[in-house]
């Protein structure tokens, strides 16, 4: 834009400008608060898309894991002995009741039941 308007004034003269060099451009305060108000706006954007494809992943990755260990009881059982060794470890007064993974199938199936014989 700016070559333009250097080329109409000087082409009425005969000169061809072959290059401009701008040096020490001073931005209006307001314009650099807009600018940086601007840029700031930009990044926070980015933030919060990279979170929000972050927590997608997670769930995805969650979602995979709690179907794999739907197919497989004995997963779900090897992941609780897991989880007790390292609540173990880090030597806390967390107390764990567990509670079999057998218990929780059959109230799962007496609800289903239940909710057939209730339609």
């Amino acid at each position: 834009m700016l070559r333009g308007i250097v080329d109409r004034a000087t082409e009425a003269w005969g000169v061809e400008v072959e290059m401009i060099e701008m040096k020490d451009v001073e931005i209006p305060e307001a314009m650099q608060r807009a600018m940086a108000r601007e840029a700031e706006a930009i990044r926070e954007k980015r933030a919060r898309v990279i979170k929000a494809e972050a927590e997608l992943e997670a769930s995805e990755k969650l979602s995979e894991g709690a179907r794999k260990m739907g197919e497989h009881p004995l997963a779900l059982e090897l992941r609780r002995m897991q989880m007790i060794t390292e609540v173990g470890a880090e030597k806390n007064s967390t107390t764990i009741m567990l509670m079999p993974s057998d218990f929780v199938n059959l109230a799962n199936g007496l609800t289903r039941y239940l909710d057939r014989s209730a339609k």
